[in-house]
């Protein structure tokens, strides 16, 4: 409702009555509602604190005839920059390229290749409060096993399950060894899909497993998705209808070997079932600087494999690359991309959730200054109001290559990466925002009523029976206890608590009244 602050609308109850809504949500209502205020910048249809402490107060709003209070409702910016480092959350013996997921409440899964460490090894019988099967404990005291994970190591991915992100119990492989660049994960009537890329960073494939606890891998229904682009190393996220959403790189427009892997385009595709019939979408993410007209081709290691290897041509491959271990005379695929100038940002290994239907995508960000220095990448997210919309940049965070995934468990949210350091944030809501409102019941312009101070939040909860669909609960103070009157008025104050990593951004403000 940009641009309109007083918005009528009927509600029905019973009988008709009028309730307004008074909003102030544009650049033009924050400015034309302002009394006084201290320590806020108002810009791009915000309040932002600017200190320790700061504080708004409203003009009155008046009415030619009595009105009563309903309730005030705050909200904030949705680009969540609210993460505090948390260390490492897993386990020594999960490996790199980390997928998290929340199968309900207390049965949170991370999966990852098997990386061997000596506190990991089993060393005698244990009890774990939440599981009632026979486990072993390790030289990590938040480290356990279970009977699955006794099993041989094979390959592929494997499966740690916590019920408070911080005990651990390891259960073994959840995917057949050639499954072992798995990118993504989503829970749907007790099964896991687990999508992984057939070669790497090519062609979404799909593991279904029906019990994550077994010790043995999964059923490998094959190709998902037939990636037109290449790139995959996609997330997933089922909307609240059920469709499957596949969010992917794109190289089209990028040499990836010489930016992390990554790309400045993203595509999105979607399913109703998650196993094939993919429909492409507008890409979410398209963050391409000029086309040139020009083409050239980049080396990939692993093309030359796989049910597509023929759409690419091969020649012998460049032998400065130690860490793909090539060989003179060895044979490898290569890929064509549309050069673009200037030098661009490259985002990608992608993940996604949703909070009150404002989604959020996460993924690597290898900026265009970083030339090739993997320290310089750091975890980037975009969110837009739809999973079908353009989505904008709000932020980055942290160091080094990191392929993250994030995850809602315990009330929180945990961004897990492959580097040593992960986040957690209480979600998009910034705390320390106290509101009162008061009332003008004399009609003479001034306020002889107060609400207490109070302090007023969004809560978050999950979506049952959804894994990345988190419910938002309104920052929203009740008013019915003011008495009816003439005009109306509020102030905010904001404090910052020492335990926020940014300011409160005030997005908008919405008090309603009625008859």
């Amino acid at each position: 409702m940009k641009n309109n602050p007083l918005t009528l609308v009927l509600v029905m109850a019973g009988i008709a009555h009028a309730e307004l809504l008074w909003e102030i949500d544009s650049q033009e209502d924050w400015q034309s509602a302002t009394a006084t205020q201290s320590n806020l910048e108002l810009k791009d249809g915000a309040a932002t604190s600017t200190a320790k402490e700061a504080l708004f107060q409203s003009k009155l709003k008046s009415f030619d005839e009595k009105r009563s209070a309903g309730s005030i409702t705050i909200s904030q910016s949705t680009a969540w920059q609210n993460w505090s480092p948390i260390g490492q959350i897993g386990p020594n013996n999960v490996g790199d390229a980390p997928v998290f997921l929340r199968v309900g409440e207390g049965n949170y899964w991370l999966f990852g290749r098997y990386k061997p460490s000596e506190d990991a090894k089993p060393v005698a019988s244990a009890e774990l409060e939440g599981f009632d099967i026979p486990l072993m404990s390790t030289g990590n005291p938040h480290l356990f096993v279970a009977p699955g994970g006794l099993k041989e190591e094979e390959g592929g991915y494997y499966g740690w399950q916590t019920r408070d992100m911080v005990n651990w119990v390891f259960h073994g492989a959840v995917t057949p060894p050639l499954a072992d660049c798995v990118t993504t994960a989503e829970f749907i009537d007790g099964k896991t899909y687990i999508y992984y890329d057939y070669p790497n960073d090519q062609d979404p494939h799909l593991v279904i497993d029906s019990d994550l606890t077994d010790g043995l891998p999964g059923e490998d229904m094959g190709l998902a998705f037939a990636d037109p682009s290449h790139g995959s190393d996609c997330a997933v996220i089922r909307d609240l209808d059920g469709n499957f959403h596949l969010i992917l790189e794109d190289w089209s427009p990028i040499d990836p070997s010489t930016h992390g892997w990554d790309s400045p385009l993203a595509m999105h595709a979607v399913s109703k079932d998650g196993k094939g019939d993919f429909k492409i979408m507008t890409p979410p993410i398209d963050e391409r600087t000029n086309p040139t007209g020009k083409f050239a081709e980049y080396f990939h290691p692993h093309w030359h494999m796989g049910d597509r290897k023929d759409l690419f041509p091969t020649k012998p491959a460049p032998v400065d690359i130690p860490q793909h271990r090539i060989k003179a005379g060895d044979v490898r695929a290569f890929g064509e991309y549309e050069i673009h100038e200037p030098e661009q940002n490259a985002y990608g290994d992608w993940a996604a959730i949703s909070i009150g239907g404002q989604y959020y995508l996460f993924g690597d960000f290898d900026p265009a200054t970083a030339d090739g220095d993997k320290t310089a990448m750091s975890v980037a997210w975009f969110t837009s109001s739809s999973i079908d919309g353009q989505f904008t940049f709000c932020g980055n965070v942290g160091k080094g290559h990191p392929d993250p995934d994030i995850m809602f468990a315990e009330g929180k949210f945990y961004l897990v990466t492959q580097t040593p350091n992960d986040f957690v944030s209480p979600g998009p809501w910034v705390g320390g925002v106290e509101v009162r409102v008061g009332v003008d019941t004399g009609k003479d312009g001034s306020i002889d009523h107060w609400t207490e101070w109070k302090e007023v939040k969004e809560t978050y909860e999950a979506v049952p029976g959804f894994s990345k669909q988190v419910s938002k609960i309104p920052a929203e103070m009740d008013l019915s206890g003011l008495p009816e009157g003439y005009a109306f008025q509020f102030e905010m104050r904001m404090t910052d608590t020492g335990q926020n990593f940014c300011k409160p951004a005030i997005d908008k403000v919405s008090l309603n009244v009625r008859k």
